[in-house]
């Protein structure tokens, strides 16, 4: 499995600060149906009571929450499609990153503050406040090297490991649709 050096992932950083800052694109949609398990799908459901349907987000338990249920702020993990390909450069791994939806679109928070709301497809989603951390699983898939770079003073800066999102408005959304803030 390749892993990225320190130096290659920081050469990346002009490529991901040139992301789109208004009509990204949606790159990826993975759903989790359950704990390390994945499937890359070409058409997804955004559902404001289940988030992506079929994902594993409406059972996993939470210590953020004080019934122990599912974060509302975290239905959704979102991360830049330049990021996930720096970290990993394997196309066919790019699903084990985690997040729901990858993005072709600026995340950083001067961009994309809390409360923002993207439009993808018929569904319209919106940024919360909930930081999105890099875990030890994302360390073990993609290297120690990533993990660093995704959690440095920059890589914090740049949201590289991501944002969390919920949905607000139900709908479809398909692979290659714009992200569009409104």
């Amino acid at each position: 499995m390749e892993q990225p050096t320190t130096a290659e992932l920081d050469a990346g950083l002009d490529n991901v600060r040139n992301s789109p800052t208004d009509n990204g694109t949606l790159e990826l949609i993975v759903r989790r149906p359950d704990i390390d398990e994945r499937e890359v799908l070409q058409v997804g459901e955004l559902s404001v009571d289940e988030g992506l349907v079929g994902d594993n987000w409406i059972r996993k338990p939470s210590s953020r929450t004080d019934d122990g249920g599912p974060h509302p702020g975290m239905q959704l993990n979102l991360i830049n499609s330049r990021v996930l390909t720096l970290v990993c450069p394997d196309p066919d791994r790019r699903a084990l990153a985690g997040d729901q939806l990858v993005v072709d679109m600026d995340l950083t928070e001067a961009n994309l503050p809390a409360w923002t709301r993207l439009a993808i497809g018929s569904a319209i989603i919106e940024v919360t406040d909930q930081p999105h951390k890099p875990c030890a699983k994302f360390s073990r898939r993609f290297g120690v090297e990533s993990y660093r770079f995704v959690n440095s003073e920059a890589g914090k800066a740049l949201n590289l490991r991501g944002i969390n999102a919920r949905v607000v408005q139900s709908g479809t959304i398909t692979k290659g649709d714009t992200v569009r803030k409104l």
